[in-house]
């Protein structure tokens, strides 16, 4: 799959691509459903498949602090779009300027002159350009004067449900990862670097991995049982807690930190992948650090019980 980072390099595709455009934050299984059915067009048409994503996503930019948390980050969902059929994936960068052009320079320039695409595939929901007056009824209108056909995603369901990034959001606010993870068809995950904190962990005897979430919002928050790959080749165990550590500072921003069960290694600076397992609890703030570490042990014999079950 090629990284295209920019309009400016996007070169002219003389042959033309089929093209799906969208934030995909999740990479969920609707998503792949979506893509899959692209590549089939692809084949057909002897095109390559191009997906278009935006960074930051669009409410990102106009809500800052207050858009949706974000479940996966660019980085993340390169890692998942290289597992699906696509051969170029296309990063425009979302700012004010490119808000505000005219959805008709959008078609006219991007989708016909640049990428020449010859199927196109939407939410029927989707909007572009000043004021958001491009919509789905103009695509569909200028794909007829430029013989481009345009199609809506419909709606991928599992057990009645529509999956969405809303949907799998709100699973795991709730804390429900089983439903998350039947919605993305993988379990719910995060990537990062493990970084340098302050050693609080390792002043009361559970040292941890801090781990950059780079993201505004965190989609999850409290105590979890979780496993980390990403060290040589192992799967590695451990207590995570995403939040503000209220015991200590409560900061607003939410921070990753896991404490890895029986593991003594430095890895600072690598990059790991922690999954989340199960919810043991919400945060709380405790009275004294005597309190907190009594609830820590709790929390890795929790942790220990729900991960030996596998």
């Amino acid at each position: 799959m090629r990284l295209i980072r920019g309009l400016e390099q996007l070169q002219p595709m003389t042959k033309g691509c089929v093209l799906t455009i969208g934030n995909f934050d999740g990479v969920h299984l609707g998503h792949r459903a979506v893509i899959e059915k692209l590549a089939q067009q692809g084949q057909a048409f002897g095109l390559p498949v191009v997906v278009m994503v935006f960074e930051p996503q669009p409410l990102e930019y106009f809500l800052r602090d207050n858009a949706p948390s974000r479940l996966t980050r660019l980085k993340e969902k390169v890692t998942h779009f290289q597992k699906l059929p696509i051969d170029d994936l296309l990063i425009v960068r979302f700012n004010q300027a490119f808000a505000d052009s005219d959805p008709k320079y959008f078609i006219d320039e991007i989708l016909v002159n640049r990428l020449n695409v010859k199927f196109l595939v939407v939410g029927d929901d989707f909007h572009f350009g000043k004021a958001r007056c491009g919509n789905f009824a103009l695509l569909k209108e200028t794909g007829k004067i430029y013989g481009f056909h345009v199609q809506d995603t419909h709606s991928f369901e599992i057990e009645e449900q529509r999956v969405s990034s809303t949907l799998i959001r709100d699973a795991l606010n709730a804390g429900d990862l089983a439903t998350a993870e039947k919605l993305l068809g993988r379990p719910y995950s995060v990537c990062g670097k493990v970084v340098h904190g302050d050693k609080r962990g390792r002043s009361i005897g559970f040292p941890t991995a801090n781990i950059e979430l780079q993201r505004e919002n965190a989609p999850v928050r409290g105590v979890f049982a979780v496993t980390m790959t990403g060290i040589d080749d192992g799967v590695y165990v451990g207590v995570a807690n995403v939040g503000s550590r209220p015991t200590f500072d409560g900061g607003t921003k939410a921070i990753l930190e896991v404490h890895l069960l029986n593991f003594d290694q430095d890895i600072y600076g690598q990059e790991v992948e922690v999954h989340f397992k199960e919810k043991i609890r919400n945060e709380v703030r405790f009275q004294s650090i005597d309190e907190l570490k009594q609830q820590i042990h709790k929390d890795v014999a929790s942790a220990q019980q729900i991960l030996a079950k596998g």
